[in-house]
């Protein structure tokens, strides 16, 4: 299997039919195929050999997507690399995959200088359609001036991208994820037929650089449906795409379905055509859920649960599973390519009901981390991918995830799983948003905090928001300290940054 595999299939099936729509650009199949072609003769030409590593740094767009397919066709290894990251940041992944090429938008041309000192870079060619800096090399003067070369179908257990994750906890580091990692995750879920629609029309606004809305692209292109991308994310931009664009899927992160529910205007959109709303990046409150499933009545609720290191998914929760009340909490079942576990300290399978650590099994995982060897032994042991998630299954096969282990707070020698304290914080109508972490404490070693970000017009005193909790939850669970503020840093997965937020209070506390 490989990646362009798809792309020849759309070429030959409907060739005329639109794949990707960005702005007022719409190219078919056949259109997409002949750029593609004409791109990776361009890395070619650039020095771009086998295996040779090619960065893409830029928001979603038509090009971004014949760039994944053009660096697998020149038969490379594409690296999608954070928006959101600093010129250090960047610097530090071009310099560990050792990249030869950059794709840089030109939306990042005031930082490209400074990118630049970090890494040592073959060519940079920037997307764009004014004017390009001399020292670079330009994207459609690169397709125009070549001739398509053939595909190498580069596939199988090739690298098909280094994704790099860990941001959030320590250095980043380099997943290799192979053709058939990918497609083997797009494979699994598009089997359930709750996931993408065959033939229909995707929405890109989370952040393709990431492996979420990446594992939708490929399961979109095999599934032979058309791309539709917004360069980022607005409330009003979102709802009016579903409208105009007519979309079917449209994969989503938490936060993003807050601002959605949010905003006022909701209502005056039609969004009667999505039918697939997935959601995954961290778990969603079941009030945000029930406000959700108000704004977009027709849409079938999937939740993916999974990491970059899985391809991404693991298990899925469908929308069946969303009409059972006590199933909300739940990260679903084990796809069909997945085999998951939850085992003890020891490496022992738990049973039903118990909770450790979650383990997942199948031919999605990775290939290992690049260059880390040490790193990709700690946590790839007998086949299994120790997640680094706690959780359990109960007697039907659900997965509830609790916590991060690393998240897990130890309060007077108690576990707190901090997911558990969102999940009842988040009911409350004063509150938008939340997160709870554990700080140092001199009596509790450490105790229960949470960071509430209130919602819009509302207030709450911290007694109050003790109380409901204290309804809902043991009293060694109940927030110790609440502190209000005006937004929680996110991840561009948008992943509350839960280290950075214990980092900083752990600091306040010691009087750094």
């Amino acid at each position: 299997m490989y990646l362009t595999q798809a792309l020849h299939n759309a070429v030959q099936h409907s060739g005329g039919r639109a794949l990707t729509v960005y702005r007022d650009r719409v190219r078919s199949a056949t259109a997409c195929a002949d750029r593609v072609g004409r791109l990776a003769a361009g890395l070619r030409g650039l020095g771009v050999g086998r295996g040779d590593r090619v960065a893409i740094l830029g928001p979603n767009s038509d090009r971004y997507h014949e760039t994944l397919l053009a660096v697998a066709w020149a038969d490379a290894v594409v690296v999608p690399v954070n928006s959101r990251w600093i010129p250090a940041e960047v610097g530090f992944a071009l310099r560990d995959c050792q990249a030869s090429v950059l794709v840089v938008d030109a939306s990042f041309l005031r930082v490209l200088a400074a990118i630049r000192e970090q890494a040592e870079l073959n060519a940079v060619v920037v997307l764009g359609d004014g004017p390009p800096p001399a020292d670079v090399v330009d994207y459609e003067r690169l397709i125009g001036d070549n001739e398509p070369i053939p595909d190498s179908r580069r596939g199988g257990d090739e690298v098909f991208g280094i994704f790099y994750t860990g941001g959030t906890t320590g250095q980043p580091k380099g997943v290799m994820l192979t053709h058939t990692n990918v497609l083997t995750s797009a494979l699994g879920c598009l089997a359930t037929g709750e996931f993408t629609t065959p033939g229909g029309r995707l929405l890109h606004v989370a952040p393709m650089f990431h492996l979420a809305d990446l594992a939708t692209w490929v399961a979109t292109l095999i599934a032979g449906g058309t791309h539709v991308m917004l360069p980022g994310f607005t409330p009003a931009g979102v709802l009016a795409a579903i409208e105009q664009h007519q979309i079917t899927d449209v994969l989503l992160v938490p936060t993003m379905i807050q601002l959605l529910v949010d905003f006022p205007d909701a209502s005056r959109f039609d969004v009667s055509s999505l039918a697939h709303l997935i959601y995954g990046g961290s778990p969603m409150p079941g009030a945000l859920l029930a406000r959700a499933r108000k704004v977009f009545p027709q849409a079938g609720f999937v939740q993916a649960y999974g990491m970059t290191e899985l391809g991404p998914v693991a298990t899925l929760l469908s929308p069946a599973d969303h009409e059972t009340p006590e199933l909300h909490a739940s990260a679903g079942r084990a796809a069909p390519h997945a085999e998951v576990r939850v085992i003890d300290q020891a490496g022992g399978e738990l049973p039903p009901g118990a909770v450790g650590e979650i383990v997942v099994r199948g031919d999605h995982v990775m290939a290992g981390y690049w260059h880390r060897p040490e790193e990709t032994a700690a946590v790839l042991r007998d086949g299994w991918l120790h997640s680094g998630d706690a959780g359990y299954l109960d007697d039907h096969g659900y997965l509830f995830v609790v916590d991060r282990i690393k998240d897990m707070i130890i309060s007077g020698d108690e576990n707190v799983y901090s997911v558990e304290v969102e999940n009842v914080l988040a009911w409350h109508p004063a509150v938008a948003a939340c997160a709870v972490i554990g700080v140092p404490d001199p009596q509790w070693g450490e105790r229960v905090h949470a960071l509430v970000v209130p919602a819009a017009g509302t207030g709450a005193p911290v007694d109050e928001l003790r109380e409901f909790c204290r309804q809902h939850l043991s009293a060694y669970k109940v927030p110790r300290s609440v502190e209000f503020v005006a937004a929680l840093p996110t991840s561009g997965a948008g992943k509350v940054l839960k280290r950075q937020l214990r980092a900083e209070r752990t600091a306040r506390s010691r009087g750094r």
